[in-house]
Protein backbone atom coordinates (compact mmCIF):
# COMPACT_ATOMS: atom_id res chain seq x y z
CA UNK A 1 0.00 0.00 0.00
CA UNK A 2 1.37 2.94 -0.94
CA UNK A 3 1.59 5.72 1.57
CA UNK A 4 0.08 9.49 1.43
CA UNK A 5 0.63 12.73 2.58
CA UNK A 6 -2.68 14.00 3.30
CA UNK A 7 -3.35 17.69 4.39
CA UNK A 8 -6.27 18.53 6.67
CA UNK A 9 -8.38 21.78 6.68
CA UNK A 10 -9.43 22.10 10.26
CA UNK A 11 -12.77 24.03 10.73
CA UNK A 12 -15.27 22.25 9.46
CA UNK A 13 -13.30 18.89 8.35
CA UNK A 14 -11.38 17.97 11.87
CA UNK A 15 -13.82 19.56 14.43
CA UNK A 16 -16.98 21.49 14.23
CA UNK A 17 -16.36 25.14 15.31
CA UNK A 18 -19.46 26.88 14.18
CA UNK A 19 -20.83 27.43 17.15
CA UNK A 20 -17.54 29.46 18.52
CA UNK A 21 -17.40 31.17 15.30
CA UNK A 22 -20.51 32.17 14.49
CA UNK A 23 -21.33 33.75 18.22
CA UNK A 24 -17.90 36.03 17.71
CA UNK A 25 -18.61 36.86 14.34
CA UNK A 26 -22.60 38.12 15.25
CA UNK A 27 -20.73 40.52 17.95
CA UNK A 28 -18.65 41.81 15.68
CA UNK A 29 -21.46 42.59 13.65
CA UNK A 30 -23.69 44.12 16.22
CA UNK A 31 -20.72 46.13 16.94
CA UNK A 32 -21.08 47.91 13.87
CA UNK A 33 -24.84 48.26 14.52
CA UNK A 34 -25.20 45.68 11.45
CA UNK A 35 -27.71 43.30 10.99
CA UNK A 36 -27.23 39.84 12.16
CA UNK A 37 -28.79 37.55 9.39
CA UNK A 38 -29.89 33.89 10.34
CA UNK A 39 -27.65 31.25 12.21
CA UNK A 40 -28.18 29.01 8.41
CA UNK A 41 -26.69 32.35 6.74
CA UNK A 42 -23.89 32.65 9.31
CA UNK A 43 -22.33 29.53 7.95
CA UNK A 44 -20.16 30.88 5.26
CA UNK A 45 -17.72 32.47 8.14
CA UNK A 46 -16.26 29.29 9.02
CA UNK A 47 -13.87 28.44 6.49
CA UNK A 48 -12.71 31.35 4.77
CA UNK A 49 -10.49 34.54 6.00
CA UNK A 50 -12.49 36.48 8.18
CA UNK A 51 -11.53 39.45 6.35
CA UNK A 52 -13.24 39.04 2.68
CA UNK A 53 -16.51 37.20 4.77
CA UNK A 54 -17.01 40.72 7.41
CA UNK A 55 -16.91 42.98 3.79
CA UNK A 56 -19.78 40.61 2.47
CA UNK A 57 -21.94 41.27 5.29
CA UNK A 58 -21.38 45.09 5.43
CA UNK A 59 -18.25 46.08 7.46
CA UNK A 60 -16.02 48.31 5.37
CA UNK A 61 -12.64 47.22 4.28
CA UNK A 62 -11.11 49.75 6.39
CA UNK A 63 -12.23 48.52 9.40
CA UNK A 64 -12.29 44.75 8.85
CA UNK A 65 -8.94 44.88 11.03
CA UNK A 66 -10.86 46.08 13.78
CA UNK A 67 -13.87 43.52 13.32
CA UNK A 68 -11.53 40.61 13.38
CA UNK A 69 -10.32 42.66 16.79
CA UNK A 70 -13.97 42.29 17.76
CA UNK A 71 -13.94 39.10 17.03
CA UNK A 72 -10.90 37.78 18.75
CA UNK A 73 -12.03 39.59 22.47
CA UNK A 74 -14.23 36.49 22.84
CA UNK A 75 -12.94 34.02 20.31
CA UNK A 76 -9.59 33.44 22.22
CA UNK A 77 -10.79 32.91 25.66
CA UNK A 78 -14.53 31.61 25.29
CA UNK A 79 -15.43 30.87 21.47
CA UNK A 80 -12.11 28.80 20.73
CA UNK A 81 -13.63 25.84 22.61
CA UNK A 82 -17.30 26.02 21.79
CA UNK A 83 -16.34 23.56 19.34
CA UNK A 84 -15.45 19.90 19.37
CA UNK A 85 -14.09 17.49 16.90
CA UNK A 86 -16.29 15.35 14.51
CA UNK A 87 -17.57 11.97 15.39
CA UNK A 88 -15.26 9.34 13.57
CA UNK A 89 -12.06 11.92 13.32
CA UNK A 90 -10.27 10.26 16.42
CA UNK A 91 -10.05 6.95 14.66
CA UNK A 92 -10.09 8.17 11.27
CA UNK A 93 -6.60 10.01 11.99
CA UNK A 94 -5.67 6.74 13.91
CA UNK A 95 -6.25 4.55 11.27
CA UNK A 96 -4.07 6.37 9.04
CA UNK A 97 -1.14 6.88 11.62
CA UNK A 98 -1.13 3.68 12.33
CA UNK A 99 -0.93 2.68 8.66
CA UNK A 100 2.54 5.45 8.08
CA UNK A 101 0.48 7.75 6.03
CA UNK A 102 1.96 11.38 6.65
CA UNK A 103 -0.63 14.34 7.93
CA UNK A 104 -0.29 17.59 7.94
CA UNK A 105 -3.03 20.87 9.12
CA UNK A 106 -3.40 23.02 5.82
CA UNK A 107 -5.76 25.86 7.30
CA UNK A 108 -6.91 29.48 7.06
CA UNK A 109 -7.25 29.72 10.83
CA UNK A 110 -4.61 31.71 12.34
CA UNK A 111 -1.86 28.81 13.08
CA UNK A 112 -1.60 29.86 16.77
CA UNK A 113 -5.33 29.10 17.39
CA UNK A 114 -5.01 25.80 14.97
CA UNK A 115 -2.54 24.68 17.70
CA UNK A 116 -4.60 25.16 20.49
CA UNK A 117 -7.71 23.85 19.33
CA UNK A 118 -5.24 20.75 18.30
CA UNK A 119 -3.55 20.16 21.71
CA UNK A 120 -7.11 21.10 23.45
CA UNK A 121 -8.83 18.00 21.82
CA UNK A 122 -5.45 16.32 22.13
CA UNK A 123 -5.43 15.79 18.04
CA UNK A 124 -1.85 17.74 17.64
CA UNK A 125 0.25 14.06 17.92
CA UNK A 126 -1.73 12.95 14.92
CA UNK A 127 0.08 15.47 12.47
CA UNK A 128 3.52 16.36 11.28
CA UNK A 129 3.21 19.82 10.77
CA UNK A 130 0.35 22.12 11.71
CA UNK A 131 0.31 24.95 9.21
CA UNK A 132 -1.88 28.09 9.14
CA UNK A 133 -2.38 32.42 8.53
CA UNK A 134 -0.24 34.68 10.29
CA UNK A 135 -1.37 36.73 13.10
CA UNK A 136 -0.01 39.78 10.66
CA UNK A 137 -1.77 38.17 7.42
CA UNK A 138 1.14 37.96 5.49
CA UNK A 139 -0.25 34.25 4.77
CA UNK A 140 -3.62 34.01 4.69
CA UNK A 141 -4.88 32.84 1.91
CA UNK A 142 -5.44 28.82 1.42
CA UNK A 143 -3.19 28.39 -1.49
CA UNK A 144 -0.39 30.39 0.11
CA UNK A 145 -0.81 28.20 3.42
CA UNK A 146 -0.44 25.14 1.32
CA UNK A 147 3.27 26.75 -0.47
CA UNK A 148 4.50 27.53 2.73
CA UNK A 149 3.72 23.61 4.02
CA UNK A 150 4.98 22.56 0.66
CA UNK A 151 8.77 23.93 0.99
CA UNK A 152 8.68 21.80 4.67
CA UNK A 153 7.27 18.59 2.44
CA UNK A 154 9.34 18.90 -0.06
CA UNK A 155 7.42 17.13 -2.78
CA UNK A 156 3.44 16.72 -3.82
CA UNK A 157 3.61 13.01 -5.16
CA UNK A 158 0.92 10.92 -3.69
CA UNK A 159 -0.65 14.26 -1.82
CA UNK A 160 -4.10 15.07 -1.50
CA UNK A 161 -6.18 17.71 0.51
CA UNK A 162 -9.11 17.25 2.42
CA UNK A 163 -11.18 19.74 3.28
CA UNK A 164 -15.43 21.35 3.53
CA UNK A 165 -15.37 24.03 1.10
CA UNK A 166 -14.34 25.22 -2.58
CA UNK A 167 -11.79 26.90 -1.15
CA UNK A 168 -9.55 23.96 0.08
CA UNK A 169 -10.20 22.78 -3.70
CA UNK A 170 -9.05 25.67 -5.39
CA UNK A 171 -6.26 26.60 -2.93
CA UNK A 172 -5.01 22.74 -3.37
CA UNK A 173 -5.70 22.52 -7.30
CA UNK A 174 -3.48 25.87 -7.74
CA UNK A 175 -0.24 23.35 -6.40
CA UNK A 176 -1.67 20.18 -8.34
CA UNK A 177 -2.58 18.72 -5.56
CA UNK A 178 -6.44 17.10 -5.84
CA UNK A 179 -9.19 16.84 -3.33
CA UNK A 180 -11.15 14.73 -1.38
CA UNK A 181 -14.52 17.23 -0.17
CA UNK A 182 -16.12 16.47 3.02
CA UNK A 183 -19.87 16.53 3.62
CA UNK A 184 -20.48 17.11 6.91
CA UNK A 185 -18.75 20.68 7.18
CA UNK A 186 -19.97 24.46 6.27
CA UNK A 187 -19.36 24.47 2.54
CA UNK A 188 -21.96 23.06 -0.28
CA UNK A 189 -20.96 19.92 -1.88
CA UNK A 190 -22.29 21.29 -5.14
CA UNK A 191 -19.62 23.89 -5.15
CA UNK A 192 -16.43 21.53 -4.24
CA UNK A 193 -17.43 19.56 -7.41
CA UNK A 194 -17.89 22.17 -9.17
CA UNK A 195 -14.76 23.59 -8.31
CA UNK A 196 -12.45 20.41 -9.25
CA UNK A 197 -13.17 17.99 -5.97
CA UNK A 198 -12.37 14.54 -7.31
CA UNK A 199 -14.72 12.70 -4.58
CA UNK A 200 -16.74 13.79 -1.98
CA UNK A 201 -17.02 11.57 1.44
CA UNK A 202 -20.00 11.17 3.17
CA UNK A 203 -18.35 10.32 6.68
CA UNK A 204 -15.21 9.97 7.86
CA UNK A 205 -15.61 5.76 7.86
CA UNK A 206 -15.77 6.56 3.80
CA UNK A 207 -13.19 9.42 4.01
CA UNK A 208 -10.87 6.62 5.16
CA UNK A 209 -11.79 4.59 2.27
CA UNK A 210 -10.95 6.96 0.14
CA UNK A 211 -7.47 7.33 1.33
CA UNK A 212 -6.46 3.98 1.76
Amino acid sequence: MEKKVVLFDLDGTITDSGEGIINCCELALRHYGLNVPSREEMRVFVGPPLHETFQKFGVPAEECDNAVDVFRSRYTTVGIFENTPYPGIRELLEALSANGNRLFIATSKPEVMANRVLEHFDLAKYFEMVCGATMDRSRIEKSDVIAYLLEYIGETKNTVMVGDTAFDVTGAASHNIPTIGVAWGYGKVEDMVSAGAYAIAQTPKELLELLV
